[in-house]
């Protein structure tokens, strides 16, 4: 089971910088415990300080994957939300693209063109990005499929408690959508009860923000993967 950890800083107490902290401090306990992918989606920050918290993010995963070598299947991937500019400076995995964003195509290029300009360090591959998509129906699924992009997240799969006017999609629609050629993650008021009745509609796994920000994260992945 894949599973996504989407950030929410603004959801943790006290003053920006305790925010930061906290957040950087979950984006460590996700990385101990096995998350596999970490989408870093501060929307309002200025890309001065979205480049910053991305970088600490990175040096924390990558302390996190050299101390648990051998122990882990796949390091954490981190992606930043939208902005390929930051991915590329940071040597972040990926970028995860909102409905309406650019085209995954549209970020192989210039991530490719970045790095085959010689402006950044050989570890980052030109060819390779990772690039997951926010998709709302079967058929974005397809489309995101149809223009390369790694994976798809499906949302709302379930009615999520703070939404009175987002409709959730429902498990059938997943289940269309999981006929995709690439892997779909169900996002939107999945909990440890539900996530199961996902996997059993075809996807590839479960995305989420409450679900790893509220709780002690190792314990979720330990249940989620028994």
């Amino acid at each position: 089971m894949l599973l996504y950890y989407i950030t929410d800083r603004s959801a943790f107490p006290g003053d920006e910088r305790s925010r930061r902290r906290h957040l950087l401090d979950k984006i460590a306990e996700a990385a101990s415990a096995g998350i596999d992918f970490i989408q870093l989606r501060e929307k309002d920050l200025p890309t001065r300080e979205l480049e910053s918290l991305a970088h600490e993010a990175m040096c924390i995963i990558s302390q996190e994957e050299k101390r648990t070598t051998g122990h882990s299947p796949m390091p954490t991937a981190l992606l930043i939300n939208s902005r390929t500019d930051v991915a590329l400076a940071a040597k972040a995995a990926g970028v995860h693209l909102p409905t309406n964003d650019i085209s995954p195509q549209e970020v192989r290029t210039a991530w490719q063109e970045t790095c085959s300009g010689g402006r950044l360090a050989p570890e980052v591959s030109p060819r390779n990005p990772l690039i997951t998509v926010s998709c709302h129906s079967p058929g974005e699924v397809a489309q995101a499929a149809a223009n390369q992009a790694t994976l798809a997240v499906f949302a709302p799969v379930f009615e999520k408690k703070d939404s009175l006017t987002t409709n959730p999609t429902g498990l059938e629609a997943l289940r269309q959508a999981c006929r995709a050629k690439i892997p779909v993650l169900a996002l939107g008021g999945v909990t440890l009860q539900n996530a199961e009745s996902c996997l059993q509609a075809g996807a590839a796994g479960i995305a989420a923000i409450r679900l790893f920000q509220e709780n002690d994260i190792t314990t979720i992945v330990r249940n989620l993967r028994t």
